[in-house]
């Protein structure tokens, strides 16, 4: 019995010897002696292991030091791999693992520019035989494994493929899992931490499950840096980035079991200090600041949902090019070809050929001749989706629930039209509530962004993608219109000097196609300047207006409510071949080839409810006249009632105004402004007009000049369905005629005689001259026929001489105040000057039945230089006015409060001199020194303006209107009583004044 027991021990001992020798030495020895002849075998770069260390017992198993790749460059390596197998896996039926360690692994993701990745290139992979018949998917093998850890991890990424390479490292891996299973339903948790060596870092937590294949938990990303995967978008669109770092944090649940499910919620991203450019180094974008919040990804409903978007700081440029091409479209357009396909592998070399040590990115693969070829297997799937309708694919859906952009810049140029135009949005802020891609609902608008520093647009409302519709809010104020210079110069020679653009109005599209929408509200233009070109002077400027009451119904028409003028002016010329000012602004367009006529279409119905306008002028003037006719319309003021082009409805007008400042105008009546052949009766009455600014007219028609005289006109004009009824009534106070004028238009009449003869007992001639006809016979002219009256009235006033004519009777004073004193160019009044005055209008008050009678006068000996001398000195301030406007800097109201240095009047003056004599400076003058030249030139302009008779005339008319203006604001006499003669020149006297006479009429 003691034997057997101690033979059972001693068989144990040595079974248990035995075993240890076995588990501890020997399997260790052999399993790393097939570990490396394996490794040998199949790998194509050195590959060993170091260390097999198995513990028979507790069955726990170590890898020492494997190492795949060059001494120095190894591709895959790890210090120590540790795995516990449990004995329950003897029983259980599921092999039961309760640790895997891995120790400082490390691994090189190497992609070569022809696509091979180096990993596939580690090994030769025996081909696995083709299974006859493809047997169904069994069940997984049975496994659980405890615990997994993967500690000091380091991966190296290189890919060759993009223009620019990509390299990336992950030094400081670990990885953790517990209660791995295929069994079904396990979950497994895990955690991974990646850091990089320039502070990015990746956090991954969560469950996962093997059968079925599911996920869920939490990713983040930190301090990512978009340098290291931009190359890749560089190979799409040719964007240089200059920096760029994005933080991304999301929860995700994914499941395989039914197709691929993946949720992605409370995902956070931003990006911040972003900057790109195109690749000649300009810059295009410029981001301070993205971040996207509350966001979910459904894969399966492809759906996003964006909870928040916050946006700062954003400049972004843009430019449309000579071509009409967008500067971005043709950047995005220009895309870099494709890399060209790798090479086909050959085969790869025998190992005692090339050697274990060849680069892993020069191995090639094997080919397996029983696989089938990339043709084959298109073929097959072409075979096998042949006659399958294609199913349209769902679109992707996006809501953005709420959107914020603020702080944002978008610097604008456009260089189609020539000149470049420079269009500045900023602050820009942009609001987006509920913004469904779908576009089936709508979603709300907010915008509110500066222009060009002054002008700002606001934009409020709703949009609708599917259909197109929009309800908006819009509001612009104080757009600078010079912005339109570059757009109007080809067709029109007019330079915008100013205006600005303000609006507030509701702007409702119903639909695109077909297009219906409707614009209400009101709109203003304030402080617009425009400027002839050609002339250099004002054509049409306007303090303000305002358009309210605006309803506009795209097909259907235009309503207005009210237009309201203030300010407004206009320079009417016509020339010397009896064209006019705005024929010569207009640019002739060339024709285009093959054009066709436009098709006659209804007019646009328009409806105004009326105008107003507040302190208007205009100036007036005619050039085909010798002399010359000019005259300035001032302080229009009144109403124009309803406009209505579908209505037979009259609208009423009343406007009133003056004519050279003191003569009233008034028009008042009623017309069908579109049709006034229908309708029409309107009164006009022009009430002291000096005829003296006639003078032109009496030349050209009656041969003699107008020395002084009053016109009182009304004209009652009424037209009923084309028949004219007019009534012209002229009333002309106490005309009298001046010099004869030689013209080839004159009537061949005793205008003279038949004036003084026409004039009744008060010095008056009033004439009636009747019209009637009717206006739809083209036989029928209404000036022809006022002529003809007119001319056969004065004919038979000339042969009727027996009628009375009363003289005129005149008044005096012991002061001899016949002449007003003015010294050499200048027509202000001094103390002495003054002093008579204030005597003459005491005297004037005390004969209320005496008129006053100003002749003006100048001396070109006595005023011409000092004349030409000012008239320079206004040429420097206008001049650098205009260039100080064009420069766009700060300028007073008025050029004549500008102080030009000395310095630059030396600069300006070659121009002036150039531009009024129309020559070029002497070709000796060259050679003179610069302050010689100048002052050659300087003399050169004032002798030609010292002889200019326009000067003398304009001196000689302010001189005899500051004399009215004295009297009639200082002195109190009423302007009625005072008369401007036609100016005249004369001798100065010794002292160099020049004297302008009054002369005394009777009322």
């Amino acid at each position: 019995m003691l034997k057997g027991i101690k033979r059972a021990a001693s068989a144990i001992v040595i079974a248990v010897a035995l075993y240890s020798l076995l588990g501890f030495l020997i399997l260790p020895g052999i399993g790393l002696r097939i570990a490396n002849q394996q490794l040998a075998q199949y790998a194509e770069v050195p590959a060993t292991l170091q260390r097999l260390q198995l513990n028979p017992f507790s069955l726990e198993l170590s890898l020492w030091g494997l190492q795949i790749g060059e001494p120095e460059q190894q591709q895959i390596a790890f210090e120590r791999l540790y795995a516990n197998l449990q004995l329950d896996s003897l029983w259980s039926g599921v092999l039961h693992l309760a640790d895997i360690e891995l120790d400082k692994p490390h691994s090189e993701v190497l992609f070569g520019k022809d696509g091979r990745l180096n990993l596939t290139q580690l090994f030769k992979v025996p081909p696995s035989p083709q299974p006859a018949v493809e047997e169904p998917a069994g069940e997984p093998f049975p496994l659980r494994i405890a615990r997994i850890k993967l500690s000091g991890g380091n991966v190296h990424f290189q890919d060759l493929r993009p223009s620019e390479p990509i390299e990336f490292i992950y030094d400081d891996l670990n990885f953790e899992l517990f209660n791995l299973s295929t069994l079904p339903d396990d979950n497994a948790d895990m955690s991974l931490v990646a850091t990089g060596p320039q502070g990015g870092r990746i956090d991954w937590t969560g469950r996962i499950g093997l059968v079925p294949i599911s996920s869920n938990g939490s990713l983040k990303v930190t301090d990512g840096k978009l340098k290291a995967i931009w190359p890749y978008v560089r190979d799409a669109v040719p964007l240089v980035l200059e920096d760029g770092t994005v933080n991304l944090s999301s929860d995700y649940s994914l499941n395989l079991a039914k197709g691929t499910e993946l949720l992605l919620s409370n995902t956070q991203l931003s990006v911040s200090s972003f900057a790109i450019k195109n690749p000649a180094d300009k810059p295009l974008l410029r981001l301070e600041s993205l971040d996207i919040s509350e966001t979910s990804v459904d894969l399966a409903k492809q759906q996003v949902i964006v909870g928040k978007i916050r946006s700062q700081k954003l400049e972004t440029w843009a430019a449309r090019e000579a071509d009409g091409q967008l500067d971005w479209q043709k950047l995005l357009a220009s895309q870099p070809a494709e890399p060209a396909p790798a090479p086909a592998p050959a085969p790869a070399p025998a190992p005692n050929e090339s050697g274990a040590g060849s680069a892993a990115t020069e191995a090639e693969p094997v080919n397996d001749p029983t696989e089938p070829t990339t043709a084959e297997q298109s073929a097959d799937l072409e075979t096998t989706t042949a006659g399958q309708p294609e199913e349209p694919s769902k679109p992707w859906q996006v809501i953005l629930r709420d959107v914020q952009l603020r702080d944002y810049q978008v610097h604008l140029a456009d260089r189609a039209g020539g000149a470049e135009v420079k269009i500045d949005l900023a602050p820009l802020n942009l609001d987006l509530t509920d913004f469904d891609s779908l576009g089936t609902s709508p979603f709300g608008l907010k915008l509110d962004t500066g222009v060009n520093k002054t002008g700002q647009i606001k934009a409020d409302g709703q949009v609708q993608l599917t259909p197109t519709t929009a309800k908006l809010q819009v509001a612009t104020r104080d757009i600078d219109l010079r912005l339109a210079q570059t757009y109007l110069s080809p067709f029109v020679r007019l330079e915008l000097r100013s205006g600005k653009l303000g609006s507030d109005l509701a702007v409702d599209l119903q639909s695109v196609e077909p297009l219906a929408f409707s614009i209400g509200g009101q709109a203003e233009i304030s402080q617009l300047h425009t400027l002839d070109t050609l002339k250099d002077r004002d054509f049409l400027k306007w303090q303000q207006v305002l358009v309210e009451g605006i309803d506009y119904q795209h097909g259907k028409g235009l309503v207005i409510g009210q237009v309201n003028l203030q300010q407004p002016y206009v320079r009417f010329i016509i020339n010397e071949d009896l064209t006019t000012n705005i024929n010569d602004l207009m640019i002739p367009q060339p024709e285009e080839a093959n054009a066709k006529p436009a098709a006659a279409s209804k007019p646009l119905p328009m409806r105004i409810g009326g105008i107003s306008i507040k302190d208007g002028s205009a100036n007036f003037a005619d050039f085909s006249l010798t002399p010359n006719f000019a005259t300035a319309i001032q302080q229009l003021n009144g109403q124009i009632g309803t406009l209505d082009n579908q209505s037979p409805k009259t609208a009423s007008v009343d406007i009133k105004g003056k004519v050279d400042k003191y003569a009233p105008v008034s028009i008042k009546g009623k017309l069908t402004p579109f049709d006034p052949m229908n309708s029409l009766d309107i009164a006009t009455s022009f009430k002291n007009v000096e005829l003296t600014t006639l003078t032109p007219y009496s030349g050209k028609f009656a041969g003699f000049r107008i020395r002084k005289g009053r016109l009182n006109l009304d004209l009652h004009y009424q037209i009923e369905k084309g028949q004219l009824n007019a009534e012209n009534k002229l009333l002309l106070e106490d005309l009298q005629l001046g010099e004869k004028v030689d013209s080839k238009d004159a009537m061949d009449l005793p205008i003279r005689l038949a004036i003084a003869l026409l004039k009744d007992t008060d010095g008056n001639i009033s004439i009636q001259l009747p019209v009637q006809g009717d206006l739809n016979s083209p036989q029928f002219s209404v000036m022809p026929i006022v002529w003809q009256t007119l001319r056969n009235l004065v004919l038979r006033a000339a042969q009727a001489p027996f009628k009375f004519i009363g003289g005129l009777v005149s008044g005096g004073s012991d002061v001899d105040l016949s002449t007003v004193r003015f010294t050499a160019g200048n027509s202000e009044l001094d103390g002495d000057a003054q002093k008579a005055l204030d005597t003459l209008a005491s005297a004037l008050k005390e004969r209320p039945t005496l008129r006053l009678e100003v002749e003006g006068m100048s001396a070109q000996s006595s005023d011409g230089p000092p004349l030409a001398a000012a008239r320079l000195e206004r040429e420097y301030q206008n001049t650098w006015y205009k260039m100080l406007q064009r420069r766009g800097d700060d300028v007073p109201t008025e050029a004549s409060e500008l102080v030009v240095d000395e310095d630059d009047k030396a600069v300006l003056l070659e121009g002036i001199y150039r531009t009024h004599l129309k020559q070029q400076p002497p070709a000796e003058w060259a050679e003179l020194e610069d302050e010689e030249r100048s002052v050659k030139m300087r003399e050169g302009v004032l002798q030609f303006w010292a002889q200019s008779e326009l000067l003398q005339r304009q001196l000689a008319q302010a001189r005899a209107a500051e004399i009215k203006n004295y009297l009639v604001e200082r002195g109190g006499l009423a302007d009625e009583r005072i008369y401007l003669l036609d100016v005249n020149s004369a001798q100065a006297d010794a002292d160099g004044r020049v004297a302008t006479t009054l002369h005394l009429g009777s009322e």
